[in-house]
């Protein structure tokens, strides 16, 4: 078996040499061993665990606490229990799927939403108040302001200046709370309803999974189908990691 130093394993794995011991430090990797002179050794082994956290770490999936569930499936397999992080992996691709499942769901509701015939439409126009609004989605009063806020619906006011939510707005809102059930960011609902507003034949899917290049894209839930199968690709080499490991230790 090799032997590496941190500098080999920082050009092996291409990251910093900071970044090798911060590996360290978060035990991501098993403990190295060191040498008289205090330098660390690290080993094939060593290597094959960066390149699995590398690929698991990759794509930033935070919802329903999936990052944490990766990082501990790392630290398990740190750890050498590898039949235990292999039963993580796979619990982490089992909740992947239903992410995924959800994301796609949401959109196909938001599609019928959309789509609804014009008998859904009251004849008489009625308004809610915010607090009927927020009992008729079964959200909290609070989460409509803060979709307010964001820019995701602007609220008709009355002559006293009390919010007033009507039919289109509750199927907006509808829409809403759908995506954002599915873990879809504020950001990219906003990004997709403006492009509704514009053609209302726009790809839903498409517009809500792709930022535009003047975007500021903070978290992957910008792209999140894209992201949540990126992880799914990059788990699945972390269970041939884990294989590969346990052929190692044998």
């Amino acid at each position: 078996m090799h032997v590496y130093k941190t500098h080999e394993v920082s050009e092996i794995i291409g990251i910093h040499v900071n970044t090798v011991r911060l590996y360290e430090k978060y035990k991501l990797i098993s403990k190295p061993e060191r040498l008289a002179n205090g330098y660390r050794v690290f080993t094939d082994l060593h290597i094959e665990q960066f390149k699995m956290a590398r690929a698991v770490l990759k794509v930033e999936v935070l919802q329903n606490g999936l990052r944490k569930q990766a990082v501990d499936m790392l630290k398990m397999s740190a750890l050498g229990n590898l039949e235990s992080a292999m039963k993580m992996a796979e619990c982490y691709l089992q909740q992947l799927d239903l992410e995924m499942s959800h994301a796609e769901e949401a959109i196909e509701i938001a599609k019928k939403i959309l789509n609804s015939d014009d008998s859904d439409i009251p004849k008489e126009e009625i308004s809610f108040t915010p607090k009927e609004t927020a009992e008729t989605l079964q959200v909290t009063m609070d989460t409509l302001r803060n979709w307010e806020l964001n820019g995701l619906i602007t609220v008709k006011r009355k002559q006293n200046r009390y919010r007033v939510y009507f039919y289109e707005d509750i199927q907006r809102l509808k829409i809403i709370r759908s995506l954002r059930c599915a873990n879809y960011s504020l950001s990219s609902i906003l990004r997709m309803l403006g492009a509704l507003s514009q053609n209302p034949a726009t790809d839903l899917r498409k517009s809500i999974n792709t930022p535009q290049d003047n975007e500021d894209v903070i978290t992957a839930c910008d792209k999140l189908l894209t992201s949540l199968s990126e992880a799914r690709i990059n788990m699945l080499y972390a269970v041939a990691q884990i294989e590969k490991m346990q052929k190692m230790k044998k």
